[in-house]
């Protein structure tokens, strides 16, 4: 898994060429139902519109791209373009075309469409995200809460599960894993146990004692 760059939140962009409205819309999308859902909604608000072209980069292998009846690969494969371009994935762009009366023509469409995601992403605020790892916490219940409270401060804990240990499983980017094996040792005196899980992806932050 390489870095790569997401979005937070919804981001929306209206350009005009040559009296047609390009209204884009960018969204995350972590799969690919997110993704559909979000294609769904933005058609069900612009139903009469000429066309929608979607896009959406999932993970480092799904990529699609659908040009909604205009020529073919003129809107689909330029949006994706614009997306991986600029090294986003786990998002979703829709392009919603209002036809002004003037052809634009096959290049002027693939500038266009790739036009109104990159002016998009250019207002956007990026989230880098890099590889981590699912590391899982065991201690003993005396030490828990304290650890759960400076844990929840530092990193991000995705779930907590209790039985004869407590068991925490955190998030860590791959590059601070050894600086968090460290910091969970100092913090329980040894007594903890930690394991590596699956991998992930987290938003870059910075580790404990170390400044940007």
């Amino acid at each position: 898994m390489q870095p790569y760059l997401t979005l937070a939140t919804l981001v929306e962009h209206e350009s005009e060429v040559r009296r047609s409205r390009f209204l884009c819309a960018i969204a995350p999308a972590s799969s690919v139902e997110a993704a559909a859902e979000f294609i769904a909604e933005r058609r069900r608000l612009h139903p009469s519109a000429t066309h929608n072209c979607t896009a959406y980069v999932i993970g480092e292998r799904i990529q699609k791209g659908d040009d909604d009846g205009e020529p073919g690969g003129t809107a689909g494969t330029p949006m994706v373009q614009a997306l991986v371009g600029r090294g986003f994935s786990d998002v979703v762009a829709v392009v919603t075309r209002y036809f002004g009366g003037v052809l634009l023509g096959a290049g002027g469409l693939v500038r266009a469409y790739g036009g109104a995601v990159t002016e998009t992403l250019d207002r956007a605020m990026p989230v880098r995200m890099v590889p981590a790892r699912l590391m899982r916490v065991s201690v003993a219940h005396d030490q828990a809460g304290r650890l759960e409270n400076d844990l929840r401060v530092l990193y991000e804990v995705r779930d907590v599960s209790y039985a004869a240990e407590v068991t925490f499983a955190v998030a860590v980017s791959t590059g601070d894993i050894t600086t968090f094996t460290d910091w969970v040792a100092t913090q329980t005196a040894g007594r903890a146990r930690v394991s590596e899980g699956e991998e992930l992806a987290v938003p870059a932050l910075n580790p404990p004692g170390r400044t940007a």
